[in-house]
């Protein structure tokens, strides 16, 4: 479930890049897609405890519906921004031994900037305001996944 609910997001989130007009500010355009992005990181993670490193084929089937969908040159962008925020992703939560909730925030440092830069750039849509709201929108995203773990661990008897 929470697979297809990335793979929908994306495309969604995609789609509103080209069909949404940005908002003029300051320091740049700024578009809906970069206040909501931060979802898609939310599902990522959820669908990447469903499905592990399969989640690589849910972001290339997202990148194949872009493509078909929306546009070829956002769906270059999207799948390039995504493997490289997954190959953060992959490292960290296969090269640390930490909880879960530590891990998500670990690679969430990395794989956050890297990944709105790379697809900013790649799609055209790089200005600082852009910028810094889909990082802002994407952490938002990211310590709520983080607190909700926190207490689940927390509400968990500790063994012994």
């Amino acid at each position: 479930m929470w697979t297809v609910l990335y793979v929908v997001a994306i495309v969604l989130v995609n789609w509103m890049f080209t069909a949404i007009a940005p908002w003029t500010t300051p320091l740049g355009d700024l578009y809906l897609a970069n206040v909501v992005v931060g979802f898609v990181f939310v599902l990522r993670d959820y669908a990447q405890r469903e499905v592990g490193h399969l989640i690589l084929l849910g972001t290339a089937a997202a990148g194949i519906l872009t493509w078909l969908m929306v546009d070829p040159a956002i769906a270059v962008a999207s799948v390039t921004a995504f493997a490289l925020s997954e190959t953060a992703d992959w490292g960290v939560y296969s090269l640390l031994r930490r909880p879960l909730s530590q891990r998500i925030l670990i690679s969430s440092i990395i794989a956050v900037p890297l990944d709105t830069l790379a697809f900013q750039y790649l799609a055209g849509y790089l200005t600082p305001a852009a910028f810094l709201t889909e990082v802002v929108s994407k952490a938002v995203g990211v310590f709520v996944v983080w607190y909700l773990l926190r207490l689940r661990d927390s509400r968990r008897p500790m063994a012994v």
